[in-house]
């Protein structure tokens, strides 16, 4: 069975590089879906693979000068703590029951379908919040907003392992519309970091880390991002990311109606 993760970790790899979204969006329903993984070991093992593939990702950004520190900050302000209390109120449900597995099932289904729209209408949010920009009244709030957007990620990320890279973008682009997008993308991957190992080492801290899966799964992985990153300029992104969205769509419909 490893070398079908292993495999499985080659493909979604290969998908994050083509696309740079994906990687929770397709690994933790693949784990529950295919493989018949419980639902919080799937979401606490993708929790902490993300956070050590990410993390090389945010040297990279860094040394480039491309995260907005102030940003990350903001964001990391919301979403830390609510990891946390995420985490208090999952080890407060009863033990032996499947209630844990419920509350991740659709948390999951949920993240995918908002992770799907923000994929498919990314781009007319980015440009209705290019026109309201100069809007007072988000000038003055938008260091509490941003700390806010950051607490609602933590909670998703941290039941669902969804959301952290495409909802983070997609609420990055609305926010801060004047950041270049290479800096929104250096900024949310660097956010990514602390609140995955936060939130997967919660779920470790509540027995919901398979450790040989990890290893498994990123031995698959990290050659997967490389190949797809190299091929991302041979394949229209565009229609790559309609059929991605479609499947989150399909799948996110399946663990919520389930």
């Amino acid at each position: 069975m490893d070398y079908l993760y292993t495999l499985s970790g080659f493909a979604v790899g290969a998908i994050v590089g083509l696309t740079g979204v994906g990687g929770g969006s397709l690994m933790t329903p693949l784990l529950v879906l295919l493989f018949g993984v419980h639902p919080a070991t799937a979401v606490g093992t993708d929790l902490l693979y993300a956070a050590m593939t990410k993390a090389g990702g945010t040297v990279a950004h860094g040394r480039k000068g491309h995260i907005d520190w102030q940003v990350t900050g903001r964001l990391a302000a919301g979403s830390i703590p609510a990891a946390a209390l995420t985490i208090w109120v999952l080890s407060m449900l009863p033990e032996g029951s499947n209630t844990i597995g419920k509350v991740v099932s659709h948390g999951l289904g949920f993240a995918l379908l908002l992770t799907a729209i923000a994929i498919l209408f990314g781009r007319k949010l980015r440009e209705y919040a290019s026109q309201h920009d100069e809007s007072p009244l988000r000038q003055r709030h938008l260091a509490h907003i941003t700390v806010a957007v950051g607490a609602l990620l933590g909670v998703l990320v941290t039941i669902s392992s969804v959301g952290a890279g495409a909802l983070g973008v997609a609420a990055l682009f609305f926010l801060y519309p004047k950041l270049s997008p290479v800096r929104i993308v250096g900024s949310d991957v660097a956010h990514a970091v602390p609140l995955t190992l936060v939130a997967g080492l919660g779920h470790w801290l509540l027995g919901s880390v398979d450790w040989s899966l990890l290893g498994a799964l990123l031995l698959g992985s990290l050659p997967g991002i490389w190949l797809g990153s190299h091929l991302s300029a041979k394949v229209p992104e565009h229609i790559l990311r309609r059929i991605l969205a479609s499947m989150l769509v399909l799948i996110g419909s399946k663990l919520v109606f389930a």
